[in-house]
């Protein structure tokens, strides 16, 4: 036999399409020829193969070799197809019998003494071949926790092309997954941590509940990062649907812990200041990888000191934080990454940044105009909350007014607002206010009677709001109303909304 055909998966971004993996032999000088859009990382498998091949025993045929990965169009990158080739071209060597990798896809990258070694994107790759209704896959040990995830596959790990071989001879069998693991998450920070600082605690509480958007400016030792750092404390856990999304994304990315676990808390990410577009955005060479605002999908993205960062870099967030998601197109195609996020800034109010408050500030109005114009008008106008922090207290410092509530009194009453709005926008496929379109809340049977919106159509009037700022206000509105328990928010909620929208009479939120 000297043609054979085995099954693997290729990803692009989160997408996985189910690839044939062919091999042939044919007389002629010996080489490897290696098509089907294949990057530098998977040229290479032709020697890693070789040395694999050889150091597990078997013999390496002399001859001509093609092997093309099927569809031909696609782009294939990463070293996952290995296993897939090695056997394909021991399968067409008449050295190994196909008829037990029939409707199997094999994923593994293979060192040169023959052990399979972990690659990235398990999970989403397993989920497609599920799709493209594959139920038997054999993977790395190492991945083979997080393979066992999705639902309907059987799956069995591999360590070594020499256990891989044996096995399809009958001689020897595959390893079983390890077990998952069930230890709880470590707890993170509390809420009750927070001295002080009401608003803000308030503030985070509404954009917990509605999945809106929050700015916080104020001077250092305020409590802006403690605040940003307890907002996935009181968010509810994911779902299924979200949970395997996420995961999916930090398999791509090479960060998911071990355990084999659904990510079931939301993720936090809180790149530097100095983080570039692509580590923020997601970039890189061939086909673009995942950066901190697709890892931070359905959870928390936190720009701190967010006035240092790259104007061009915080201008890339403009549409990812409208749409949901991100696309990045590259030479070799185009590439789409979920980023549905709840963005947190973190300001200082001035280059000074004295912990004292404006009053002894000692900039210039030519400086701090400057440094407010790092964050544009139209990148704040997309953020819904806008919060004012004041210098701490020692009375709050000292717990004079007793303790704060805890993340998990917050998380309860955070959990029920969501379940209210859960339930009013569920026929429409909406899980949270922030993401219902302005123009379904100006129409029956959502839109609020006159005398409710007085207020928000008068700020309008005066130019202290935009169109987008408007729509904003009512999405406030709702949340707040789910908050208190109503079903439908009065004009204090709007009034309240329009507070937290404007913020105070500071500089960032005019």
């Amino acid at each position: 036999m000297s043609y054979a055909r085995v099954l693997c998966v290729g990803l692009v971004g989160v997408s996985g399409h189910l690839v044939e993996v062919e091999a042939d032999l044919a007389p002629g000088l010996p080489a490897v020829v290696l098509t089907g859009l294949p990057d530098t990382a998977l040229h290479e498998a032709r020697d890693r193969v070789r040395a694999a091949v050889v150091n597990s025993g078997q013999t390496w045929p002399n001859r001509r070799i093609t092997v093309n990965l099927l569809p031909a169009d696609l782009p294939k990158h990463g070293s996952s197809f290995d296993l897939a080739i090695a056997a394909a071209l021991l399968a067409s060597a008449g050295e190994l019998p196909t008829d037990r990798l029939q409707k199997v896809v094999l994923l593994g990258e293979l060192g040169l003494d023959g052990a399979v070694r972990p690659v990235r994107g398990v999970l989403p790759m397993v989920a497609a071949a599920v799709q493209a209704g594959v139920t038997r896959v054999i993977v790395p040990l190492e991945n083979a926790c997080e393979a066992t995830v999705v639902p309907g596959v059987t799956v069995h790990a591999v360590d070594t092309l020499r256990r891989l071989v044996r096995f399809v001879h009958g001689h020897q069998v595959l390893l079983d997954p390890p077990p998952v693991s069930s230890a709880p998450a470590a707890p993170g920070p509390d809420l009750a941590e927070v001295a002080g600082q009401q608003m803000g605690r308030y503030g985070l509480e509404v954009a917990a509940a509605g999945g809106h958007h929050l700015a916080l400016f104020g001077p250092p030792g305020a409590g802006k990062t403690m605040l940003a750092e307890r907002l996935p404390s009181i968010l509810p856990e994911l779902d299924d649907d979200a949970a395997l999304e996420v995961t999916a994304l930090h398999s791509i990315a090479g960060v998911l812990p071990p355990g084999g676990q659904l990510l079931r808390r939301p993720p936090y990410q809180a790149p530097h200041h100095s983080a570039s577009m692509a580590a923020l955005i997601g970039g890189g060479s061939g086909l673009a990888r995942p950066g901190a605002l697709s890892l931070a999908h359905r959870g928390v993205l936190f720009l701190d000191e967010v006035a240092e960062m790259s104007g061009t870099t915080l201008q890339a967030l403009r549409q990812p934080l409208e749409n949901g998601h991100v696309i990045l197109a590259r030479v070799r195609g185009t590439t789409e990454y979920p980023a549905r996020v709840q963005l947190v800034v973190a300001a200082n109010p001035c280059p000074c940044a004295s912990p004292a408050g404006d009053q002894h500030c000692s900039c210039s109005a030519y400086a701090r105009r400057r440094y407010r114009a790092k964050l544009s008008g139209p990148l704040l106008d997309r953020i819904d909350i806008r919060l004012t922090l004041h210098p701490i207290k020692a009375a709050d410092l000292v717990g004079v007014d007793g303790p704060a509530p805890s993340s998990a009194m917050v998380a309860e009453k955070v959990g029920r607002a969501r379940a209210a709005a859960a339930e009013r926008w569920a026929a429409r496929g909406w899980r949270v206010n922030a993401e219902v379109p302005g123009s379904e809340l100006r129409k029956p049977p959502w839109r609020l009677p006159p005398s409710d919106t007085t207020d928000l159509r008068r700020a309008v009037d005066l130019g202290l709001l935009s169109a987008r700022g408007f729509d904003r206000v009512l999405r406030l509105g709702w949340t707040i109303a789910d908050l208190d328990g109503r079903e439908v928010p009065t004009r204090a909620d709007i009034g309240e909304a329009i507070q937290l929208r404007m913020g105070e009479s500071h500089e960032y939120a005019r």
